[in-house]
């Protein structure tokens, strides 16, 4: 066989596998249509992966909406409301399976405070900046201490204050509370050199101060409404600003505490 003859015989054999090339071509275009090849899809069972039949795709459910988690404040409500109706059940149906649920479920929620309150009271003592008693004892050997220092501070600063404030004092005459407190207001001014302007609102005198003034009118220029009496006000002589002190009859004490809140701490740092 020549040379030539040898190479027309591999090009005819050759000639069915480029044949076949071609069609297994067109077949992959109409196995994108959903027409598979019998050869090699339906003979040779080449599955997906050869392009025979697209996998089906996964049926995806939508989730079902989930309700949102209750709240602290949600949940402490639904104790309650338990609570409340097994005592109810418990009261109106007396059985023993009611109270014993009753009982149960009331002891749950104290061990729960008792937990709370525990841990409560270790974290003020671990972090004394939210411990209120450093700055206000309560204990009785802590509270004496704070009151004695109190006192001393109290005293220290309404000596000085003489200086820039004074005290008026209205009464009248035919007020029976007012002759139990002038001797304490006399007391307290003398006892701390504050000035007093005695103000009469009757016309009448005062024995405790008898450089006394009728009211003309101060009373109402100062921004006091009504009559009251007694009725002690700071008057700052630097601001000219005008103090209610307080109404009725005082102790010596509460005097000199209202003056000392009022001229020398600051709104809600003394609670």
């Amino acid at each position: 066989m020549s040379k030539f003859t040898r190479i027309f015989a591999v090009v005819l054999a050759l000639m069915p596998m480029t044949v076949n090339a071609q069609e297994a071509g067109a077949s992959r275009d109409t196995i994108d249509g959903q027409s598979p090849d019998d050869f090699y899809c339906g003979e040779r069972r080449l599955g997906q992966w050869f392009y025979c039949s697209k996998p089906k795709p996964r049926e995806t459910r939508p989730a079902s909406p989930q309700a949102p988690e209750p709240s602290a404040a949600e949940r402490m409500a639904a104790i309650a409301k338990e609570l409340d109706e097994l005592k109810a059940r418990a009261i109106l149906d007396p059985s023993e399976e009611n109270v014993i649920a009753y009982v149960r479920f009331q002891r749950e929620q104290l061990d729960r405070a008792s937990t709370f309150a525990d841990t409560w009271q270790r974290a003020l003592w671990q972090h004394p900046d939210i411990d209120y008693t450093l700055q206000r004892p309560v204990s009785t050997v802590g509270k004496r201490a704070w009151l004695d220092n109190r006192k001393a501070d109290r005293d220290a600063v309404l000596t000085s204050l003489s200086q820039r404030y004074g005290l008026f004092y209205f009464y009248a005459q035919s007020c029976g509370a007012c002759e139990l407190f002038a001797p304490i207001l006399r007391s307290v001014a003398d006892s701390h050199r504050m000035a007093v302007m005695a103000v009469s609102m009757d016309g009448g005198p005062n024995k405790e101060f008898p450089n006394y003034v009728v009211d003309t009118g101060q009373r109402a220029r100062m921004g006091l409404t009504g009559n009251e009496t007694p009725a002690l006000v700071l008057f700052d002589t630097q601001t000219k600003r005008t103090i209610p002190v307080g109404y009725g009859i005082l102790s010596a004490d509460e005097i000199m505490d209202r003056i000392f809140m009022l001229t020398n701490t600051k709104v809600g740092s003394d609670y």
